[in-house]
């Protein structure tokens, strides 16, 4: 009976507990998952933290605990207690024995001294050990603004500025958040005034100290080389808006300054970059206009970036003659000889652009052989045709074919004459035979000309003559004085009046084939062609009206009464007075 009771009252006082429950109502788990007959109390710490060997005493009651006293794991629930959490009594945190009132979030225990600049995950920045930070450095990437460079060292209220210096309020991630201060504060460049962009970043560097930097991004005028310059005032003397990216904006005295060459002299155009690149001092220097001055062609080509090779240093008045660059090559032949030979300064005579060797020059093809056909070995050197070595278009062949021998060979010949050029003309290889023949041609020899010295009508060579009379004879027809041919307007068709034999007799007869002048009753009655003709160099018009009787309408009115188509006019007074009766 004792034994039943005492299980009753344990009973009892159990359905007490649960029906007085301090934990609150929502909590129906059994007792004995946390507690044991043996005390109430409940370990602040992680099981895995205690001494299991070593007891303990309870605060409340002084009861000794340990193992197997307690049950309950705070690891189990989702809140486990790490760093200082293991340490702090459990009525730090609960208050209350009704569990669920307690919150896991942070702020459910610390009071946000940041006011939610932060953020309200203070796990964010710091840990269970302590309160401090320790990786700065991460949280400021991982917010999307690294600190590099003078952010590095920077303190943090220089950015984050409040009474507290513990509020974070966002100042965004853009350097003009921070820095709008100093962009307007700028002088030297001005970049509210320059219209500069107000990211930093284009011009400044982040990851280097100070605002000097050469980040400058200036990809719309690339500065290399002769533009890499520290100091932008040299260009942007006037401020940075709207300078120009022409080279004569800056380079003008540059341009008119230069003297090998000059380029105002030579008028070259100013714009610079057709002739220079960046590189300092101006040099190299190509020339793409060079061919306007003288074309670069074969070897030339080869070195036009070599201009020192002909210009020397000195780009003003270079000749651009082959002698001018040649005349130690000139001088140094000897396969031929070209001084002793007196051979032409030219050497596009005989040489290309390409090499001097071999020479383009072919004196049987272009000229005479004299390496090939009947004159083969029989020269020793230039100077037995070429008597004046100054000039090689003058030449001899009379040195060799001398007479009688060459005039007895030429018999019946037309036009043979005793003269090299002539000797040229009808034998223009050398050879004897198919030799030229004057009456062959469109100007057959006759009367006169048989005996003509050939240079009189040949004085400029053979090829291209001209056959009319007056290419010859202007002389004889502007000497002419009876009649005067030039005054009185002749004609140049020397053949209507003379035959090839003579000027005289002049077959020209006025009386039969016109009218009657030297004969009949007009004979004596006129003293000049200009009488009758009236109009000077047009002898188809003439006029009877301007002598004797003729000269008085009337009275030729009177004399012809009756005469049928009588007209006052000269041509009716020829037609109807053909002989000047």
């Amino acid at each position: 009976m004792l034994r039943l009771y005492f299980v009753l009252l344990w009973y009892g006082c159990i359905t007490m507990l649960v029906a007085q429950n301090p934990h609150g109502p929502n909590l129906k788990i059994n007792c004995a998952a946390c507690h044991t007959s043996a005390g109430w109390e409940i370990s602040s710490q992680y099981w895995q933290d205690l001494d299991p060997e070593k007891p303990r005493i309870s605060r409340m009651t002084g009861n000794v605990w340990g193992p197997d006293t307690m049950r309950f794991h705070h690891g189990k629930t989702r809140f486990e207690l790490t760093g200082q959490h293991a340490k702090v009594d459990c009525r730090a945190c609960h208050g209350s024995l009704v569990f669920e009132k307690t919150g896991s979030d942070c702020l459910s225990c610390h009071t946000d001294i940041h006011q939610q600049t932060a953020g309200t995950d203070c796990a964010r920045c710091h840990t269970t050990q302590n309160w401090l930070i320790n990786d700065i450095q991460q949280l400021h990437a991982d917010n999307g603004f690294p600190l590099v460079g003078s952010h590095k060292v920077a303190d943090c209220a220089a950015c984050h500025q409040s009474a507290s210096n513990l509020q974070f309020d966002r100042v965004g991630n853009q350097c003009i958040d921070c820095h709008l201060a100093d962009f307007n504060a700028t002088l030297s460049p001005n970049h509210q005034a320059s219209g500069f962009s107000t990211n930093c970043q284009d011009c400044h560097d982040p990851f280097k100290p100070g605002w000097n930097s050469d980040k400058i991004n200036h990809d719309f005028f690339p500065l290399t080389k002769g533009h890499d310059i520290a100091d932008c005032s040299r260009c942007h003397t006037n401020g940075f808006a709207g300078t120009s990216n022409q080279c004569a904006s800056c380079h003008t005295t540059d341009f008119n300054v230069s003297q090998n060459p000059s380029h105002v002299a030579l008028g070259l155009p100013m714009d610079c970059a057709m002739c220079h690149t960046t590189d300092p001092d101006w040099t190299p220097a190509a020339f793409p206009i060079h061919n306007q001055f003288h074309p670069l062609l074969g070897a030339h080509a080869q070195i036009a970036n070599n201009c020192d090779a002909c210009h020397h240093g000195n780009y003003t008045n270079t000749p651009n003659t082959c002698i001018g660059c040649h005349t130690a090559d000139y001088n140094a032949t000897s396969n031929p000889n070209h001084i002793n030979l007196q051979f032409s300064t030219d050497c596009t005579t005989c040489h290309s652009e390409t090499a001097w060797a071999p020479a383009s020059f072919d004196h049987d093809a272009q000229f005479f052989p004299i390496y090939s056909g009947k004159h083969k070995d029989q020269w020793n050197a230039c100077s037995d045709c070429h008597t004046n070595p100054a000039n090689y278009s003058e030449f001899t062949c009379t040195n060799c074919h001398t007479n009688p021998q060459t005039n007895n060979q030429h018999n019946g010949i037309g036009g043979y004459i005793y003269n090299s050029q002539a000797c040229l003309a009808c034998h223009p290889n050398g050879d004897a035979t198919g030799g030229f023949d004057h009456n062959q041609t469109d100007f057959p020899l006759t009367g006169a000309h048989m005996g003509a010295d050939c240079v009189q009508c040949h004085s400029n060579g053979y090829a291209g003559t001209p056959t009319q009379c007056i290419a010859c004879h202007t002389s004889d027809y502007n000497a002419a004085n009876d009649p005067r041919h030039a005054s009185a307007g002749f004609p140049t068709t020397c053949q209507d009046c003379h035959t090839t034999s003579a000027w005289q007799p002049s077959n020209f007869n006025h009386d039969q084939e016109y009218f009657p002048i030297y004969s009949g009753k007009h004979n004596g009655e006129w003293n000049q062609c200009i009488e009758c003709h009236t109009i000077a160099g047009n002898f188809a018009e003439f006029s009877c009206i301007t002598c004797h009787e003729h000269n008085n309408a009337t009275k030729m009115a009177n004399k012809h009464q009756g005469v049928s188509g009588y007209q006052y006019l000269s041509t009716a007074c020829l037609e109807c007075h053909p002989k000047g009766n």
